[in-house]
């Protein structure tokens, strides 16, 4: 099945449902569909055919979701982008897949404006109010105002591509991961059925649809036909949490930093979540401490540990029912797909060792765009079978009975007195210490060690130090294990998809020195 199916399908079926809620608008799949009609026309008329790159530069909001199946509609290649994107990588996105247009929030403008400034061959770019008047800038409010005809899809099929989605680029240029209908219909399907989605759910995101978590909460809930609650971010997680009491949400995606503001909050009050049935976490670990009071304060929501990539969207999953026994765990494969942890000859782990995950399925990236290179690196065939599979660069263990435990980026992994540290271990114990409320670990080069362990730290308590935060380690770790110095910040660097990150953790660290 196509994507933009979702969408037609969901809308002959129950037009007048409330398919989006977002901005102080209330749109039915109805009217959802005849807006992203309205655009997917405008675009096939500016010269949009089969296979052609659009992006969609936008916050969280309903002109995205719009865009978004619009340029399904037209036959097109979606490139989503992250509002937060500066001139330069959309300069370099621009030129990397050439999209021949540009659907972007008005605000961005100017981003938008450095970014294509020089190139001989501009795409052509539609803004969402307000915005200053500029020549040939179209108004995206005034195309959709238009009554037109459908657009009269092309020769199109499953196997199209479907979109771009680039890679965060923190170890190189980003990479474009290329996503066909079908692997991203394998993926939304699989999700759903563990999720157990239904027509009757009413999904909140606050994550930027221009990632792959985020995005598929729209895609799940249109292919359902269920309600989309779209907000643009957590940055006041009290109103959020009213948003979910008031919509009466019942499912909730999240990331770890999330997690940890929801459990900074005092005094919260759980009446606010009484109509949730299942959470989510798919970005990064989290930490085993935080889920057990996450599930102290919401006792009757089902909680879901996950892990993926871009270039699958998603691997695996943990049943909630297995929390208990396995909280560290993010489980098994998803369904419909198979993984396997590898050693480096590339032969099947035996329970409790170390390797690399790898992963099979028909939710497979079809490889980078234009770096065949970079593809042949992780889209390998099996030694033995010859089937297609992902490897991930992801260290893992699997127990006796194939659940799955996440280690560390191969790239993360910290070699100090000849030992090898994973940073999620060291990560792990220091989650313990009450008073941490968000930890990140990594290396920096020392003449002795080879790489001494540095550990930057949130803590809800001025009391703390880094003494007790060293002895406290040196209690629950291997002596290599141990933090050689911790630093005090009072926040900690987050990709755009709500991260922590390693590497901008090591860049701030040599910004500020030790100071706290």
């Amino acid at each position: 099945m196509r994507i933009d199916d979702y969408l037609r399908n969901s809308s002959l079926a129950s037009g007048g449902k409330i398919a989006v809620v977002a901005g102080g608008k209330r749109v039915s799949y109805g009217e959802f569909s005849s807006l992203s009609d309205r655009l997917a026309t405008y675009l096939v008329k500016e010269g949009v055919k089969q296979g052609d790159r659009v992006l969609v530069f936008m916050e969280n909001s309903l002109e995205a979701a719009i865009s978004i199946f619009a340029v399904w509609k037209a036959g097109g290649v979606l490139c989503p982008i992250n509002a937060s994107t500066k001139s330069g990588r959309l300069a370099f996105v621009i030129r990397n897949c050439r999209p021949v247009a540009i659907l972007a929030q008005g605000k961005l403008a100017s981003v938008v404006t450095e970014a294509v400034a020089g190139m001989a061959v501009s795409p052509k770019i539609t803004l969402t109010p307000p915005y200053d008047p500029t020549p040939g800038v179209l108004d995206f409010n005034a195309l959709l105002a238009v009554d037109t005809a459908p657009a009269a899809p092309a020769s199109q099929t499953a196997d199209d591509l479907a979109m771009i989605i680039y890679t965060s680029g923190s170890t190189g240029e980003p990479k474009g991961v290329m996503m066909t209908h079908r692997s991203m219909d394998a993926a939304a399907g699989s999700i759903i059925s563990y999720l157990d989605g239904r027509a009757g759910d009413i999904i909140l995101t606050v994550l930027p649809m221009a990632f792959g978590y985020g995005l598929y909460q729209l895609l799940m809930s249109v292919r359902l036909g269920a309600t989309l609650v779209i907000e643009k971010s957590f940055a006041f997680p009290y109103a959020i949490f009213e948003r979910i009491r008031d919509e009466n949400v019942t499912g909730f995606p999240l990331v770890p930093s999330m997690v940890a503001m929801m459990l900074q909050m005092r005094d919260l009050d759980p009446a606010l979540f009484t109509s949730l049935r299942y959470l989510t976490n798919a970005a990064a670990a989290l930490p085993v401490t935080h889920l057990a009071r996450l599930r102290e304060l919401l006792p009757h929501v089902r909680f879901y540990s996950m892990y993926g990539q871009t270039e699958c969207t998603r691997a695996t999953w943990l049943p909630p029912d297995e929390l208990d026994c396995r909280p560290g765990s993010v489980g098994i494969a998803i369904p419909g797909t198979r993984v396997v942890v590898v050693d480096d000859a590339g032969d099947n782990a035996s329970p409790g060792v170390t390797g690399e995950l790898v992963v099979y399925g028909p939710h497979l990236m079809r490889g980078y765009w234009e770096n065949p290179q970079a593809t042949s690196c992780v889209l390998r065939p099996d030694p033995k079978s010859g089937e297609l599979r992902l490897h991930t660069g992801d260290l893992f263990q699997a127990d006796a009975d194939g659940f799955l435990t996440f280690l560390a980026r191969k790239d993360d992994i910290i070699k100090s007195r000849g030992e090898k540290v994973a940073p999620k271990e060291v990560e792990a114990a220091l989650h313990r210490l009450p008073g941490i409320a968000e930890a990140i670990v990594f290396g920096v080069a020392d003449p002795i060690l080879g790489q001494a362990i540095k550990a930057l730290v949130v803590s809800t308590t001025s009391a703390l130090t880094e003494r007790d935060v060293i002895r406290h380690c040196a209690r629950h770790l291997e002596d290599f294990m141990v933090p050689k110095s911790v630093e005090f910040h009072a926040s900690l660097p987050k990709t755009d998809t709500g991260k922590l990150s390693a590497r901008l953790a090591a860049e701030m660290s040599e910004q500020t020195g030790s100071a706290p």
